[in-house]
């Protein structure tokens, strides 16, 4: 649908859910509050320069689009598993050079990715509103961590409400493999208060934590992060997650995405 306030603005939804912002004139305007916090998180990430990134999930494009932008020359992959949705975004939202987007499943192309290759990974995959449950896994994190280079991001959006069980889980699973890890949300969704995206980041590397802080709380929106011996006792006691043991995320509550 077209922005009526900004006739180069889009918004695209899936199944009733707003997916991805798009503005063809400002690649770097992001819309929503959890494509600003992956966005910080790739401005974080030293040194400055070109990445070389894999996104997991393309919707409308909104964040390859804005690395484009931010860092000219990154090489980015995005798989998408909608076909009919590529299509419809490459003829209505035609995006820049050097982002490559292939129709696939996340976890068989993550598993066929290059080792060692990516800066950064993005997963970012949802089906309607629900995270599919072959996404959620400590096997599923290990592939991640295999395709990426040695001090690179491994970056999760999901989503969750109280009292954040899914969430916690999902820390656990990502800490099960990363020896850095931080939970990036708005405090009222940290606390527990009520639904909203929660950005989990892994490396094998410590994490640009402090400036990435500073970036959060100085959003529109803000947010904490959450690391260290605070997310230890977050995560007291929660088992990571397997193959075995996974299932979708919760859904979202009713009229959590509501248009208006």
């Amino acid at each position: 649908m077209p922005d009526l306030d900004d006739e180069q603005g889009w918004l695209l939804t899936l199944d009733g859910t707003p997916q991805s912002y798009v503005d063809l004139a400002d690649p770097a305007h992001l819309e929503f509050e959890y494509t600003r916090r992956i966005a910080h998180l790739l401005d974080a990430i030293e040194p400055d320069g070109p990445l070389t990134a894999l996104h997991l999930g393309g919707g409308a494009l909104s964040v390859p689009r804005y690395l484009a932008e931010a860092r000219p020359g990154s090489r980015q992959r995005v798989v998408e598993v909608d076909g009919p949705l590529v299509e419809l975004v490459r003829e209505v939202l035609p995006w820049p050079a050097g982002i490559e987007v292939e129709v696939g499943d996340a976890r068989a192309a993550l598993a066929a990715a290059p080792a060692g290759a990516a800066d950064v990974l993005v997963a970012d995959v949802f089906h309607g509103s629900r995270t599919p449950a072959h996404l959620l896994s400590v096997e599923f994190v290990r592939l991640a961590a295999a395709a990426l280079a040695p001090g690179g991001c491994y970056a999760a959006n999901l989503a969750d409400g109280p009292p954040l069980a899914f969430a916690k889980a999902q820390a656990a699973t990502v800490a099960a493999v990363f020896p850095e890890v931080c939970l990036v949300a708005e405090p009222s969704v940290l606390r527990g208060r009520r639904y909203g995206n929660v950005l989990l980041v892994g490396s094998d590397r410590p994490l640009p934590v402090e400036r990435l802080s500073r970036q959060l709380a100085a959003d529109p929106f803000p947010a904490r992060l959450c690391e260290g011996a605070e997310l230890a006792r977050l995560l007291r006691g929660v088992a990571p997650v397997t193959d075995a043991s996974a299932v979708d995320s919760p859904p979202p509550p009713a009229g959590a995405f509501s248009l208006g």
